[in-house]
């Protein structure tokens, strides 16, 4: 039930309702059958809003409805990132880009399915008279059977604390090699990236999420999600330049996937579609395409 403490505005927009609320557990309590209903097309979302339940940080959420059923979900924490949708029909892309222009909300930018994407940014650029500019394609994988590939050389292991120096310096490379950070010699933008990196590495060592390809010494990394409606996310796969080419990565992401799915977990994967290497790799392991995602960048 909607109340006034949860909910600023209803703006309504070709018979479909828009609701905004800054509550992630009321939007969670509001949206959880439709979000559960496609847990991996809407993993993101989900995930985001159950991370804001428990850790809570600012927020903006909108909720599309039509006929008081639940058609999207706009979602936008932290206050200065793009916003992230759910996959929606063209009817509802009008309504939310609507919704969040009539707040004044200066998005950065926008991302999810492919063509619902689209839709929001050519709706956003000619509503706001504005240039967008498409920057990342991804693809979203599942793997249902993990493929038996040859030996590597090597064994896999959980990261632990001592770990922890080295995998803090990978994960701020990793962010440089997929396109999110650029090369740098500021002092000040590199201790915010090892500030960063330090976070993630410690969040995911405790919750015994990291792993390595251990081969006399930690030659790649991988790292997984925690189950969120029986889905878990396959993330963080590197290995520094001076050990590719030897399968280590594949043998990390193949042990980490059939770990996922013996525990009775689906198991998903986004790849950056500028790297085809990559691509081969997981389809090679058994992963198939599910889905196209995009990400717009607002001016």
């Amino acid at each position: 039930m909607l109340t006034d403490t949860l909910l600023y505005y209803i703006i309504v927009c070709m018979g479909i309702e828009v609701f905004f609320s800054d509550d992630p557990n009321w939007v969670l309590s509001e949206t959880g059958v439709f979000l559960s209903s496609e847990p991996v097309h809407h993993y993101l979302v989900l995930t985001l809003l159950q991370s804001r339940t428990t850790h809570y940080e600012p927020g903006r959420y909108w909720v599309a409805q039509d006929n008081k059923t639940t058609v999207g979900v706009a979602v936008q924490s932290p206050l200065n990132a793009r916003a992230l949708i759910t996959p929606m029909t063209s009817d509802v892309v009008p309504a939310v880009v609507n919704a969040i222009s009539e707040a004044a909300v200066a998005l950065p930018g926008v991302a999810g399915d492919a063509a619902t994407t689209a839709h929001f940014a050519g709706e956003w650029a000619e509503r706001h008279k504005s240039p967008v500019f498409p920057f990342l394609g991804l693809r979203l994988y599942e793997v249902n059977e993990v493929q038996n590939l040859s030996d590597v050389k090597g064994h896999f292991r959980k990261a632990v604390l001592n770990d922890r120096k080295l995998l803090i310096n990978w994960v701020s490379r990793f962010s440089v090699d997929i396109g999110e950070k650029e090369n740098t010699s500021d002092d000040e933008e590199l201790q915010k990236r090892e500030t960063t990196s330090s976070r993630i590495v410690d969040s995911s060592l405790s919750d015994e999420h990291l792993w390595l390809w251990e081969d006399t010494k930690p030659v790649s990394m991988v790292a997984r999600t925690t189950a969120v409606a029986g889905v878990v996310q396959v993330r963080l796969v590197y290995t520094p330049q001076e050990h590719r080419n030897r399968g280590y990565a594949t043998a990390c992401v193949s042990k980490m996937s059939k770990q996922i799915l013996n525990e009775g977990n689906r198991c998903i994967l986004y790849t950056d579609l500028n790297n085809p290497i990559s691509n081969t790799i997981y389809r090679r392991i058994g992963y198939r395409a599910v889905a196209e995602a995009i990400q717009y960048r607002f001016e």
